[in-house]
């Protein structure tokens, strides 16, 4: 297809497999209504007895959630796009005196979990941004209210002073510290003297985060600031405290350039007061942030991530600047990528198909959904909808309000602190019609949606090199957990009254309403694939053969079906420019999602909906140790904690090793007639052992600390024994 082109500043270019996907689409649609035919007339006709109706209803509740999975996928492929910037001419067009002013927002909240040094790369690496300074503004909101976090970013602030300059004047791709001195530096001049400052930076944060006290070599300035941690100061209960750490107007580098605004905030807490998670941090720095800067741009990036390539800016600048697109654009969203993945990425951290693959076909349609990090923003999109911006309570928060006090003035830190305070919110629009939304755990995804549904657009852009990079999870119990946390606030979205079926039918069209559907019931997975993880396996135990046999021409519909969606799905894997192996993977933690975080997620927001328990925001620890990394790079499965989603998954991997034992046994024994009947479910109890393989390792063969707890291997064998014994006396017993 031809490239078409907006204002000189960007292009986009269709996928040139869109009849084809649309052609497969439909075929394979008519194969899934066949199928579910066959459900249906075998639940109406050969249904005589309790097993066999348990079977069938179990089987048709099965395939009609993988029915509505996959056909809610499918519309991420009608339009896909591919959008190319060219930020060589944003200069040429506004010149740099005409750039925007730019705000920066980093979340953290336990420095225990997400180490303050980390955080303090993450800062850096966008403070260093090749963008005028006095046009940057980055903003730490610690929602842990940590003298560690803040003493971190006064010892940044110090180094800061030469690694700025040293980036700058070098043209240094990775401004992040961590990763220019993990990669190879030593030809660039002074190189080994700024890595020296950064480990002695560095130290010093690492001892008083180990010590859980602050140095005393701190000035008096400094220390003065820390008299606002007085007794009964705690993390759940303490009063807003602002810091201007750096404040362009008047903080120069050692070359005498000004440095990029950097303001310390943490928001204010008490017992009595009801706070979000991070969409109350987020909002909260929205008003700060309003009243110091007021940027028209805001990036939200995680503590974890960090900035890969310092023109960044310019890219967003080539949507931000097209009159084409700038009267309904709320956001230009970049994917997250990930260093130091293992080659073959065994828990699939890099999520190509939500990360990549899926925003791509987003943005053909109304634009990929909101990741929450790597994220940059149009404030006034957060104020309502297109062409009816709502002014919120106080003139001076608008997006239209201009800054006129300075950052640091008494006035304007007196103001602050009152809008971070934590009755600010009370009987406003915050976070409901205004700012950030609330409603769900994924306030990311939840805020993103509801832009669309107001009529805003987004942007994705995934240029050559990363713009960002991540730390991935490099244990099983680490990648599992996130997903929970995210698979609680997906069904919140999906069972509330802006349930994409509903809510998104009226206000976003039938294609983009399929794509939020397919993320916000995704938890719902957890049921076909428990169900295909034991029931087709305990019914060949028990000699109960339930799908066609390979001479019935049924056999050749569930053929294409298994066949045509994997083949499909790694060949979007492919063209994104991944590897079958690392697919392989993908699938595979797609079935170990199922059975862990999609399962425990959905159990616990049911429960939640019950009242039986309330969900907590669980910051997740990115803290590993040297072995861990070792086995992580070795591509060895990390288990070692005893975890409560390891027994599904332990016990489904004995029932599927026992059963596709028993079937080929039986195969043997009784040849071509038996194999006749029983291939099927012999296969997919094969498919399961095969997908199963660390999990063997890690219960039988392994010794290290990364094995499967040995109490875990115990429970789940007599959990697999009691369900065969259970479904062959009671629920199988003809």
């Amino acid at each position: 297809m031809m490239e078409t082109t907006n204002q000189t500043l960007n292009t986009i270019k269709p996928s040139k497999f869109i009849a084809f996907n649309r052609l497969f689409a439909a075929v394979y649609t008519f194969a899934v209504l066949t199928l579910l035919y066959y459900h249906v007339l075998k639940l109406i006709t050969n249904s005589h007895t309790k097993s066999s109706i348990f079977i069938s209803i179990s089987m048709l509740i099965a395939d009609l959630l993988l029915a509505f999975t996959w056909s809610t996928g499918q519309a991420f492929r009608m339009y896909p796009v591919t959008r190319k910037p060219d930020p060589e001419k944003i200069i040429e067009t506004i010149g740099k005196s005409g750039f925007p002013d730019l705000d920066v927002f980093i979340c953290t909240a336990d420095p225990y979990k997400e180490h303050p040094i980390s955080v303090v790369n993450t800062a850096l690496s966008v403070m260093a941004y090749d963008y005028p300074t006095e046009k940057l503004s980055v903003y730490i909101s610690d929602d842990g209210g940590s003298q560690l976090t803040l003493f971190a970013f006064m010892e940044a602030v110090k180094f800061g002073k030469y690694w700025l300059p040293f980036c700058r004047e070098n043209d240094i791709m990775e401004r992040c510290p961590h990763a220019f001195f993990g990669s190879n530096c030593e030809k660039i001049h002074q190189s080994e003297k700024i890595k020296m400052m950064y480990e002695k930076m560095k130290k010093r944060v690492e001892e008083a985060v180990e010590s859980r006290k602050i140095s005393e070599h701190i000035s008096e300035k400094e220390r003065e600031a820390f008299g606002k941690w007085s007794q009964g100061f705690t993390c759940e209960e303490h009063p807003s405290v602002i810091e201007v750490l750096v404040d362009s107007n008047r903080d120069t580098d050692i070359r005498g350039v000004a440095m990029p605004n950097l303001v310390y905030v943490s928001r204010e807490k008490t017992n009595t007061s009801f706070h979000h998670f991070k969409a109350g941090a987020l909002n909260t720095l929205l008003r700060v942030s309003a009243l110091m800067t007021n940027a028209p741009i805001i990036l939200t990036i995680d503590c974890d991530m960090f900035s890969n390539d310092p023109k960044t800016p310019y890219s967003v600048l080539c949507f931000y600047m097209d009159t084409l697109l700038s009267s309904k654009l709320a956001y230009i969203q970049f994917p997250q990528s990930f260093h130091g993945l293992n080659k073959d990425d065994i828990y699939s951290s890099e999520m190509k198909r939500w990360f990549h693959i899926n925003p791509k076909g987003m943005d053909g349609l109304s634009g990929p959904d909101n990741m929450g990090t790597c994220c940059f923003i149009i404030r006034k999109a957060l104020f309502g909808p297109p062409f009816s911006i709502l002014q919120p309570e106080m003139a001076l928060l608008s997006p239209n309000h201009v800054v006129k006090n300075l950052i640091s003035s008494q006035q304007t830190l007196e103001m602050a602190l009152y809008v971070a305070g934590s009755d600010y919110e009370k009987h406003k629009n915050w976070g409901f019609e205004i700012g950030f939304r609330y409603g769900s755990l994924v306030e990311d995804f939840f805020t993103g949606y509801r832009l669309h549904s107001e009529g805003w657009k987004s942007i994705f852009c995934d240029p050559e090199r990363p713009a960002f990079y991540g730390e991935a999870p490099i244990s099983l119990h680490q990648a599992v957990n996130q997903v929970k946390r995210w698979s609680v606030g997906l069904l919140e979205v999906a069972f509330s009254k802006y349930s994409p079926l509903t809510f998104g039918m009226t206000n976003l069209g039938p294609l983009m309403t399929h794509c939020y559907s397919y993320y916000a019931f995704s938890p719902l997975l957890s049921i076909p694939i428990t169900i295909y993880a034991f029931l087709p396996q305990l019914t060949l135990l028990n000699q109960i053969y339930i799908f066609p046999k390979v001479s019935d021409p049924l056999f050749l519909l569930y053929i294409f079906l298994f066949l045509g969606a994997y083949i499909q799905d790694c060949l979007d894997f492919i063209l994104e420019k991944g590897t079958i192996t690392r697919w392989w993977n993908e699938q595979r933690i797609w079935l170990i999602r199922g059975l862990t975080c999609y399962l425990f997620g959905t159990i616990e927001y049911l429960m939640k909906q019950l009242k039986f328990s309330t969900v907590e925001f669980n910051v997740t620890n990115k803290i590993s140790d040297d072995e861990q990394s070792k086995r992580y790079y070795e591509g060895i499965f990390e288990f070692g904690v005893s975890s409560p989603m390891f027994y599904p998954l332990a016990t489904t991997s004995i029932i599927n090793l026992a059963a596709f034992f028993g079937g080929f046994l039986q195969i043997i024994m009784k040849g071509e007639k038996y194999l006749d009947s029983a291939f099927v479910q012999t296969f997919i109890a094969g498919f399961g052992v095969l997908n199963c393989i660390p999990i063997y390792e890690a219960m039988a063969l392994r010794t290290d600390n990364g094995r499967m707890p040995i109490k875990i291997t115990i429970i789940a064998s007599f959990l697999a024994w009691s369900l065969y014994f259970v479904t062959s006396n009671f629920i199988f017993k003809v």
